[in-house]
């Protein structure tokens, strides 16, 4: 029911719509197993067969959902990714206090890019999700938008400290398929990939309707050298879904008036076109031939269902071309096939 895409030459196939694992590992979001087994079988009945995760998410509850549920179903039927580049420590009062509730998982994540830090990671990832394999191995929150004043250090333990090394033995091992990174920021991109051959990268508020600038530089990049972008956090989480309106987020924080400008411009091309914001947020990544799939992160299956009728509905080609003249879309940026789903 939902195409998929190859993922270079790594022999796996991402559906092009992945169901994003960080909203079930929130207790808070999700307080029972029950409504996250729901939305996850929700996600499977869609057609959905790539699942993203992390140890962060819910300081490993997001994994421990997702391999309850996956575990039933034939390996071979599914692509999984999680990711490395923090280890979870006993601190029940840290999670407690962070979620909100004695019944969160007892751990406080500690950032650790090392060789051991990276094999210590995806062995205990494996355990937490209680799976035999884990086809994608993402490096996570690596660079400045993230690391902040530890960017040197993080970096330093990546290169100098054997993380990369890791990650490169295990893909030649077998025990993964691929290896990326994912990030909220494309300068960290294109250094890693300076240094090592990445198949995959996961790249979080860089490429939506309000944020286009790597289609210059880093997207063609990818292209050349054959890797491919997963796009998270199409909405900029919030201000895509909500609209220019007080209070609106914007890559984790406040809107600024100048983005909640641009958004009141995009808004205002989108009702001459009768297309909601939402749905032209949601079709316009997978438009680029560099993005392979689309990892939304739903809540609610309510949310789900929402976000694949958006995907299955048409969006008339006028739309983008109005974006364009107004200045608020990038000229280069490809316009996606409507609709991007089939009915």
């Amino acid at each position: 029911m939902i195409p998929a895409s190859a993922l270079g030459k790594t022999g796996l196939n991402l559906t092009r719509i992945g169901f994003g694992g960080a909203p079930i590992g929130d207790i808070r979001k999700a307080p029972k197993a029950a409504q996250a087994d729901e939305l996850l079988q929700a996600a499977w009945d869609a057609g959905i067969r790539y699942f993203d995760t992390a140890p962060f998410y819910g300081s490993g509850l997001s994994e421990r959902r997702i391999g309850d549920f996956l575990r039933g179903k034939p390996r071979d039927s599914y692509v999984l990714s999680t990711k490395v580049g923090r280890l979870l420590v006993p601190d029940r009062a840290w999670a407690t206090e962070r979620f909100g509730t004695a019944e969160a998982m007892p751990f406080r994540p500690v950032f650790d890019f090392t060789y051991g830090g990276v094999m210590r990671s995806y062995e205990n990832s494996l355990q937490r999700l209680g799976l035999e394999r884990i086809d994608i191995l993402f490096l996570h929150d690596i660079g400045w938008f993230s690391q902040k004043d530890n960017h040197d250090h993080a970096m330093g333990q990546l290169l100098a400290g054997g993380g990369l090394r890791a990650l490169e033995e295990l893909r030649a091992s077998g025990a993964v398929r691929a290896i990326g990174a994912g990030v909220n920021e494309a300068p960290i991109i294109e250094t890693l990939m300076d240094h090592a051959r990445f198949d995959v990268f996961l790249l979080a508020n860089r490429y939506t309707l309000l944020d286009h600038a790597v289609v210059e530089g880093l997207l063609p990049r990818c292209q050349a050298e054959g890797v491919s972008i997963i796009i998270g956090a199409p909405l900029n989480t919030g201000i895509l879904l909500t609209g220019a309106v007080p209070g609106a987020s914007f890559d984790y924080a406040p809107a600024s008036e100048a983005m909640l400008e641009k958004t009141r411009r995009i808004e205002a091309v989108c009702r001459r076109h009768n297309v909601r914001l939402l749905r032209a947020a949601m079709n316009f990544p997978l438009g680029h031939p560099a993005v392979i799939a689309l990892l939304p992160g739903p809540a609610k299956a309510s949310e789900l269902a929402d976000n694949l009728s958006h995907l299955r509905a048409e969006i008339p080609a006028a739309l983008w071309d109005e974006l364009k003249a107004e200045g608020v879309l990038h000229p280069n940026a490809p316009a996606p096939v409507s609709p991007v789903l089939p009915g």
